[in-house]
């Protein structure tokens, strides 16, 4: 069942791309594994699948001892400060970096082992208050911290859009996310607009997301975790 509803997920995000006058490979897949087993993950790694999001560090740490190296594992959750340490030598990319102290300590636990730790900068336009996300208004004042920063490497941007099925205001948040993205980091050819979960991603492509992040879809209903 994971093989093929994975199959059809790549199916439609090919089709959107290609419905939105995308070349069908322009849009990067993270399979969300919160709360999956190891062996459902193994099962995707043996078809080639290498990105895979975790939402709270425990858990990537329990899983990462029981799955093979060269997994890419993206940390897609709300981070604390103080957990960083755990995931700095090894973490492919931090979705969720949206405030200055966090980003203070990304890169001191970068300069710690000498490596430039990649980030995208969550920001909030759900009507949630429950989303985590800078503010629009306040993008551009972390772009500018970030800047001044060594060891972190700005690669783009996050959001969530609301959980609601109201199609008109997913699109209008997935609209107002790109609107606000500053010029320094959407005129930049290899920039990530990570954008889209199972309920949105279709719209989230449509919008201009080139990194969905799919879980359910691919696996069905949560089971417990490792």
């Amino acid at each position: 069942m994971v093989t093929a509803n994975y199959q059809e997920i790549i199916r439609r995000i090919q089709k959107t791309c290609i419905e939105s006058g995308r070349p069908a490979g322009s849009v990067s897949l993270v399979v969300v594994s919160k709360t999956q087993p190891a062996g459902a993950i193994r099962e995707l790694y043996d078809l080639g699948v290498r990105d895979f999001g975790e939402n709270r560090v425990q858990e990537l740490l329990d899983k990462k001892d029981l799955l093979p190296a060269d997994i890419r594992w993206h940390l897609i959750g709300s981070l604390q400060t103080n957990k960083v340490k755990y995931i700095a030598d090894f973490i492919h990319l931090i979705h969720s970096a949206d405030r200055p102290d966090l980003l203070a300590e990304i890169d001191k636990q970068g300069k710690k082992i000498d490596r430039v730790i990649p980030v995208l900068l969550q920001v909030r336009v759900a009507s949630e208050e429950t989303k985590h996300g800078c503010l629009p208004t306040e993008l551009p004042g972390l772009v500018r911290f970030a800047a001044g920063l060594t060891n972190i490497e700005v690669k783009g941007t996050m959001t969530m859009a609301s959980f609601t099925d109201d199609k008109e205001q997913i699109r209008d948040e997935f609209l107002r996310f790109f609107s606000v993205i500053p010029d320094s980091i959407r005129n930049r050819p290899d920039s990530l607009f990570s954008a889209g979960m199972t309920s949105d991603f279709e719209e989230a492509i449509r919008s201009g997301s080139n990194l969905v992040r799919i879980g359910s879809a691919i696996f069905g209903e949560r089971s417990a975790p490792v």
